[in-house]
């Protein structure tokens, strides 16, 4: 298996596959439900994207990262959101340079969450170690309306997000390959893999209260590395919350840290 090791090369990699990813999700909506206004755009090298007022979608990806970014092309960006009466939100890696930092500040905006991006080389040998009573398929595409109950379920919560979550799970499958874990023949979790150019983006990983505990989400990584490594896949990666029981599970599974992004939000 090939090392990889942080640097410029690989965050572009990385941040180039997750905006593919949520501009998938963008064209996704734009069809389904025409009347949202769901449109992306690329700037500079940096992708644009509005998936309505409040989604968490509506931000940029890539600021900066691939290109060095000019003032006329954030005016651009910011004028793409101000139009459609969005907040104006850029999820920047470190690696674009200090420079970028500097100038968002000068600019009004505040950060206002933190992302640890997390990766891992793999090949058709990498496997997880998972409870074999948990079986894994691939949801239908007639099963929209159950894979959004399943995965907005564990969110039960956080119910003020659970009619957010279940919406967002059902489009899923309209732009990503989703996964079921049934325990007993009963669905108690679920997760997606989005592959661009030879990386998995694996998310969407939810597990309803009752099915905790029982290895759901091991058996989800391991079925979805394994379809990655067949469609061509040399790489995976995920995001989580710095320094939560998310990432934690991901590094004892072979992930490590590429970098942590600073989510900017320009004050009003």
């Amino acid at each position: 298996m090939t090392q990889v090791l942080s640097g410029i090369a690989l965050a572009r990699r990385l941040e180039k596959t997750e905006g593919r990813g949520n501009a998938a999700f963008v064209d996704a909506q734009a069809r389904t439900d025409p009347s949202s206004g769901a449109i992306w755009t690329s700037v500079g090298g940096t992708f644009a994207m509005f998936a309505g007022v409040g989604s968490p979608i509506t931000q940029t990806f890539g600021l900066g990262i691939h290109l060095p970014l000019a003032a006329k092309e954030l005016d651009t960006i910011e004028h793409f959101f101000r139009s459609r009466g969005s907040a104006i939100f850029h999820e920047v890696c470190p690696l674009a340079g200090v420079d970028v930092y500097a100038t968002l500040s000068r600019r009004g905006y505040v950060p206002v969450e933190l992302s640890t991006v997390l990766y891992q080389p793999i090949d058709v040998t990498t496997r997880i170690g998972s409870n074999p009573a948990v079986r894994v398929r691939q949801a239908d595409a007639g099963e929209a309306a159950l894979y959004g109950s399943v995965a907005s379920q564990g969110w039960s919560e956080h119910p003020e997000v659970m009619p957010y979550i279940r919406d967002f799970a059902k489009l899923s499958l309209a732009c990503a390959t989703c996964f079921f874990a049934e325990q007993d023949g009963k669905p108690i979790a679920t997760a997606a893999l989005f592959m661009h150019e030879g990386t998995a983006l694996l998310a969407g990983a939810s597990t309803v209260p009752a099915g905790r505990r029982q290895g759901a989400q091991n058996a989800l990584l391991d079925t979805r590395l394994q379809t990655a490594a067949a469609n061509g896949c040399d790489l995976a990666m995920m995001v989580a919350a710095p320094g939560s029981a998310s990432q934690r599970n991901a590094e004892r599974q072979g992930f490590r840290i590429a970098y942590t992004r600073t989510k900017w939000m320009l004050e009003a």
